[in-house]
C-alpha cells in the first residue's frame, strides 16, 4: 500500500514539476507606478496652467499629459488583469493533480507509524521507500513554495489593480476639469491671427453645395486661399514625411484604402480614439474649413503647405475657424463625449483589458495636390505594426 501511494506521488510531482512554468515577468507594477507618476506630473501642469502666460497652449499639454497618463494607467491595469487570469487559468489546470497529491499525502500522513515501517518486500522494500520518500520531500517543498509565491502574487496583483483602479477614477475627473478649462480658455481668447478672410456667404454656399467629404476637399485644392499670406519661415511640409505626431491618441481601425463591413473603402485612416479625446494639429497650418459637414461631424481641412490638405473629420467640439493660423499642437478640438465618457464605464473598460473605451473613430485624410495619399506614411505610429 504504502509503496503504491510513494509511487503516486512520484509520478504527480514529476508532472507537476515537468510542467510549463507559470511565473512570468510581470511589469504591470511598473507600469501603474510609471503612470502614476505621469497623472501626478499631469497634475502639477494643471495647477501651473492656471497662472501661464498663455493658458491655451499650457492647459493643451495637461490635456494631453493626462490621456498620456491615463492611457499608461489603463495599460498597467490590463497587464495586472491579465496576469492574474492566467494565474487562476494554471490553478485550475493544476486543481486535479494537487488535489490527488495531497490527498496521498494525507493518507501517508494519517498512516500509523508501525505500518509505514512495514513493506513486503522487507527491509530491502522499507529502505526503497524511505529513499523514495527522501527524493519526493525537497520537490513538494518546493512546489509548495512556488504555490505560495503565486498565491502571494495573485494578493499583490488585486491589491494593485484597487490601487490602479482608484487613482483613474481621480484623474478622469481632472483630465475633464483640463479640457473644461481649455475650452473656456479658448473662448476668452478674442481670435486667432487670420490668415486669409474668410467669406462667410461663399463658404456657406459651397457647403451647401457638396454632396461628400472628397468634392469639398477637391474644390479647396483647387482653390487657394484669398490673399494668405505665407506662413513663418518653416521646412517644407514635404520634409515631415515620417515624422508627423498624430492629431490624437489612440488605435488604427482601418488603414488606407482598406474595405469595412459595409464594404466600403475610404483614402484615408479611420482611427479609434477614446470619448473626450483632444485633437491637436500635427504641422503649423492654415483652417481652410472647420464645421459640420453632412453626416460627417464635424470637419477641420488644414492647409499646412500649398497644394497639401489635411482632413480631420469625426470631431465633436471645434476650437478653431476658418482663415486662423493654428501652431503646431496646437488644439483643433475634442472628440465626442459619447458614452464612453462616463467615468463608471471607462473604468470597467480598464480593468476587464479591453479596447471598449476607444469609442469614436477620427478619419484622416491627406492630399497632395488634390490626389488623395496613405496618411500612414506622414504620421509616427500611422499604421499597424
Amino acid at each position: 500500500m504504502m509503496s503504491r501511494c510513494l509511487v503516486l506521488v512520484y509520478v504527480i510531482l514529476a508532472c507537476l514539476v515537468g510542467a510549463n512554468p507559470v511565473r512570468a515577468e510581470v511589469s504591470a507594477d511598473q507600469t501603474a507606478a510609471r503612470a502614476a507618476e505621469m497623472l501626478e506630473q499631469a497634475g502639477f501642469a494643471l495647477l501651473e496652467a492656471q497662472g501661464a502666460r498663455d493658458r491655451v497652449e499650457a492647459l493643451t499639454q495637461t490635456v494631453r499629459a493626462y490621456e498620456e497618463g491615463l492611457l499608461a494607467m489603463r495599460e498597467g491595469i490590463r497587464q495586472a488583469a491579465l496576469r492574474e487570469r492566467t494565474i487562476l487559468l494554471a490553478f485550475d489546470a493544476e486543481r486535479d493533480r494537487l488535489s490527488r497529491l495531497l490527498g496521498v499525502l494525507q493518507r501517508i500522513e494519517g498512516a500509523p507509524a508501525p505500518i509505514l515501517m512495514m513493506h513486503p518486500e522487507g527491509p530491502l522494500g522499507t529502505a526503497r521507500a524511505g529513499m523514495i520518500v527522501s527524493e519526493v520531500t525537497p520537490g513538494v517543498a518546493a512546489q509548495a513554495r512556488a504555490l505560495r509565491t503565486q498565491l502571494e502574487e495573485l494578493a499583490a496583483l488585486r491589491a494593485l489593480q484597487d490601487r490602479a483602479l482608484r487613482e483613474l477614477s481621480d484623474a478622469l475627473e481632472r483630465a475633464q476639469e483640463a479640457r473644461t478649462q481649455l475650452s473656456q480658455a479658448i473662448a476668452e481668447r478674442r481670435m486667432l491671427p487670420e490668415n486669409f478672410l474668410s467669406d462667410d456667404i461663399a463658404m456657406n454656399q459651397l457647403i451647401e453645395s457638396v454632396d461628400s467629404l472628397d468634392t469639398l476637399s477637391g474644390l479647396l485644392a483647387t482653390s487657394p486661399a484669398t490673399s494668405a499670406p505665407a506662413l513663418p519661415d518653416l521646412p517644407a511640409f514635404g520634409m515631415a514625411r515620417g515624422r508627423l505626431p498624430m492629431p490624437v491618441l489612440g488605435a488604427l481601425l482601418r488603414a488606407y484604402g482598406e474595405v469595412d463591413a459595409a464594404g466600403v473603402s475610404r483614402p484615408g485612416l479611420v482611427y479609434a480614439t477614446r470619448a473626450g479625446a483632444l485633437v491637436t494639429a500635427p504641422w503649423p497650418a492654415s483652417v481652410r474649413y472647420a464645421g459640420p459637414l453632412l453626416d460627417y461631424g464635424n470637419v477641420i481641412i488644414l492647409e499646412p503647405e500649398a497644394g497639401y490638405l489635411l482632413v480631420l473629420a469625426g470631431l465633436d467640439t471645434v476650437y478653431v475657424s476658418t482663415g486662423a493660423i493654428i501652431p503646431a499642437a496646437g488644439p483643433l478640438g475634442l472628440m465626442p463625449a459619447g458614452a464612453g465618457a462616463d467615468t463608471e464605464e471607462l473604468i470597467v473598460a480598464a480593468l476587464q483589458g479591453s479596447g471598449a473605451a476607444l469609442s469614436e473613430t477620427l478619419y484622416i485624410e491627406l492630399r497632395d495636390n488634390g490626389v488623395p495619399v496613405d496618411p500612414a506614411e506622414w504620421f509616427i505610429g500611422g499604421g499597424r505594426d
